[in-house]
């Protein structure tokens, strides 16, 4: 069994805002995009989509969150006043036609770019994920192979299993490691110009 299959298993039910739970599993691999559009358009949970299938992504922990605020108010201190735009999950963004992830962090240089839409993002400039211990390889793995698709030119995992955080940059159509940074040293980015964090505050942050 896959990790997608194990976890569609273990999060069958989905709790939208009005407090009665919808079971996915025998609809999945049939949902269309705009009932996934619609469903997460009236729930609080993370809800990512491919190809027909649903999948329920974890409770972020106290930990997640607070290595999240860390980078979030980091870039958007660096990109805020060049006239970027940076925004935290749950916001869609659009893979292909048939395919939508939800980052933790999500960044456009130029807040007036016409990819960035109300409804969900056609693209990114950078998105950043916090690797989440109940499947690591969701973010280490299988969204490396999908940002790459969706031609996003910088990815950074913060891992903090491993205590690393490891930028990715996007040439050719696949992901080259930029970086992958411990404790000790500074994070440093390719795309934004001078941007740099250190690993240690990134993952003590409280």
């Amino acid at each position: 069994m896959s990790a997608t299959d194990l976890r569609t298993r273990q999060l069958q039910m989905v709790r939208p805002k009005d407090g009665f739970s919808i079971d996915l599993s025998p609809l999945q691999g049939f949902w269309t995009l705009e009932q996934y559009l619609k469903l997460t358009d009236s729930t609080h949970s993370l809800v990512e989509y491919t190809d027909g299938v649903i999948e329920v992504l974890p409770m972020p922990t106290d930990q997640h969150q607070s290595i999240l605020e860390f980078l979030f108010l980091a870039l958007r201190t660096y990109i805020h006043p060049l006239g970027g735009k940076i925004l935290f999950a749950a916001l869609r963004l659009q893979v292909r036609a048939d395919k939508f992830r939800e980052p933790d962090l999500i960044l456009m240089r130029n807040a007036n770019d016409p990819r960035r839409q109300n409804r969900y993002w056609l693209g990114a400039d950078l998105v950043v994920e916090v690797v989440s211990e109940d499947d690591p390889e969701r973010d280490t793995v299988d969204k490396v192979i999908d940002y790459a698709e969706a031609g996003i030119p910088e990815y950074w995992i913060v891992n903090p299993l491993d205590q690393t955080i490891t930028v990715l940059e996007l040439i050719d159509a696949q992901y080259r490691t930029h970086g992958m940074f411990g404790r000790g040293e500074q994070a440093t980015s390719l795309l934004l110009d001078g941007f740099q964090v250190n690993v240690d505050a990134v993952m003590d942050a409280r």
